[in-house]
């Protein structure tokens, strides 16, 4: 599925987190994901997983936690950024259920001219036939 389709069908409401999953491509679960944190739809980012790992820059690396904490700390970390630019650079699959997604994130801070970079590497495990987002981590 194009970038294009993918976001004419989440507009639409015919294609949710999850939905479908056995079909999608680890692609388009990775192109959801890129949508939902442009629209800090923290929620929908991890609405399917289990549990998340996040290391984010400021915050103690974190076990597992589940999603309505992983979603309250990149909410909270999310919430001083206008998003500018999140960019698919690379997608690696580390084992054939095992992935990472690498992005490029630019974005200013909330009531400045300030623009800053840093790279995302999202995690994703396929879990019964469903890509599932497991790991957030930031670096600058």
């Amino acid at each position: 599925m194009t970038r294009a389709g993918v976001a004419a069908a989440m507009v639409l409401g015919a294609w949710a987190p999850g939905a479908g999953a056995q079909t999608d491509t680890l692609a388009s679960v990775v192109e959801q994901a890129r949508a939902a944190w442009l629209a800090h739809d923290v929620r929908g980012l991890v609405a399917h997983s289990d549990t998340v790992r996040l290391r984010l820059p400021g915050v103690a690396a974190s076990a597992a936690t589940r999603p309505g904490q992983a979603a309250r700390l990149l909410e909270e970390y999310l919430s001083a950024a206008t998003e500018q630019e999140f960019t698919l650079r690379e997608l690696r699959y580390v084992q054939a259920d095992h992935a990472y997604a690498e992005l490029s994130r630019r974005y200013a801070v909330k009531g400045t001219a300030d623009v800053r970079e840093e790279m995302v590497f999202l995690g994703f495990r396929q879990v019964n036939g469903q890509w599932r987002l497991r790991e957030v981590r930031i670096a600058p």
